[in-house]
């Protein structure tokens, strides 16, 4: 198991560039399987997960060529349903949480797709109840084999219907979108998600053929096609990674540029860190982030203390709320963090309690934290990391604390950042990755 070894109280300046959007890729590799031609998805991430995902297409017999730079083509000519029906693709489906998302492409265009109940963060209950449900709504069966785990889908042909979404689920939006593209007749998508990954999904069906309307909006409007073409598509860069650079900007009270970032595209991230106090500038297509030796919390306009809490896109992204709370802890002031999605997200909080963190934590959902105003410095400690973002979290604390912290089990970083040590390194972090 991999860790990383961080001296912390370094602090960082230049520029750094955000890799491609996690998130979207994962999307936008699972829809190649719409068509029979070749697809060139650019700007992906040299991440674990894509990497896996990719990897599996590969055996699924899916001809992946690599081109310059993180430049792929995806052929789905045909597809090995041998392999697919066979215990290995289980066990490597399962691995991957973003394999659920091959449902909606294979079933709609093939008629038939299995998966396990897939793995990824251990952040509480994830369920797939709105993936299969929109499915069935279509005109799928659906079968659950209790002897390997397995969820078995078959179809005809799908219809297009009307459906209320139970949750704004982005990867069950994306698995019913992919399915809905070559299903007979109309589809209304409502309460679909409309982050910027449904977003562009969306443009690259699009460009493959595809009929939508409404996107951005939550209520998708999908007229079936017969059948979708190749196309070229570019993924956005990386708002967590955007996020993540901010915060460790601010917990090192270091300037930094972060490059390209794709302003429009990062909706309220900018402003809910100006409510802990980062000053944030927009230069451009860039974001300058200037050294501060202090920021304040803001408060509500009555007084009382700053809530910061996730919510469906144009909300904040739950991805962040871990990056956010860390930050907070070198605050003027307090803030409750409020973690409505996942339920165990926010149980890495304890390592920073004992890093010297002030954090109060109220429930599974909700933590307050007395910011130190760096009066008091985190101390370097040894950690686990449990999921991609509390690990990322751990990460940023670990360069603003005095000393020396170790944290294991860095795969789970590896599976959302690119190299992240070097890329950091560059900017005059002190991180040593120890295999």
């Amino acid at each position: 198991m991999a860790s990383f070894v961080i001296e912390g109280g370094h602090r960082l300046s230049g520029e750094i560039t955000p890799q491609g959007a996690k998130n979207e890729v994962l999307q936008i590799i699972c829809a190649t399987l719409l068509t029979s031609e070749r697809v060139v998805v650019r700007n992906v991430p040299d991440i674990l997960d894509v990497n896996n995902l990719i990897s599996l297409l590969r055996d699924m017999g899916v001809k992946v060529e690599k081109l310059n730079g993180g430049d792929y083509a995806f052929q789905a000519e045909s597809i090995d349903f041998d392999f697919i029906k066979s215990p290995e693709f289980r066990k490597k489906n399962a691995a991957l949480r973003g394999s659920i998302m091959l449902v909606g492409p294979l079933l709609t265009r093939f008629g038939y797709a299995v998966t396990s109940k897939p793995g990824g963060d251990k952040i509480g209950r994830r369920r797939l109840d709105t993936h299969f449900e929109g499915l069935c709504k279509l005109g799928a069966t659906f079968e659950y084999c209790k002897e390997n785990a397995s969820f078995e889908l078959k179809a005809d042909r799908l219809k297009g219907t009307y459906m209320l979404l139970d949750e704004a689920s982005v990867t069950g939006t994306a698995n019913i979108l992919m399915a809905a593209v070559l299903a007979k007749g109309k589809t209304t998508i409502y309460n679909a998600a409309c982050e910027p990954y449904i977003q562009q999904l969306c443009r690259m069906l699009l460009s493959m053929g595809a009929d939508i309307q409404g996107i951005a909006s939550n209520l998708l409007v999908i007229n079936g096609v017969d059948e979708l073409h190749g196309t070229e598509h570019t993924v956005l860069p990386d708002m967590i990674e955007v996020g993540s650079f901010i915060g460790m900007a601010a917990m090192t009270r270091s300037a930094i540029t972060i490059k390209n970032v794709s302003y429009a595209n990062l909706g309220i991230i900018p402003e809910s860190f100006r409510r802990l106090g980062i000053q944030l500038e927009q230069r451009d297509d860039d974001i300058f982030v200037p050294a501060q030796e202090e920021y304040a919390i803001s408060t509500f306009l009555d007084g009382s203390t700053m809530t910061v809490a996730d919510a469906p896109w144009p909300g904040l992204t739950p991805d962040l709320l871990s990056v956010m709370l860390v930050v907070a802890t070198q605050c003027k002031g307090s803030v409750l963090i409020h973690q409505k999605m996942f339920e165990s997200r926010l149980f890495f909080v304890d390592k920073l309690i004992d890093m010297g963190a002030q954090i109060i934590l109220c429930d599974p959902h909700r933590a307050v934290v007395i910011g130190h105003n760096h009066a008091m410095e985190l101390r370097g400690k040894e950690m686990t990391s449990p999921d991609i973002r509390a690990g990322i979290a751990m990460v940023i604390a670990a360069m603003g604390a005095s000393g020396t912290s170790t944290i294991h089990n860095i795969g789970q970083i590896d599976r959302g950042y690119q190299n992240i040590e070097e890329r950091l390194n560059a900017l005059g972090a002190r991180i040593t990755r120890i295999d």
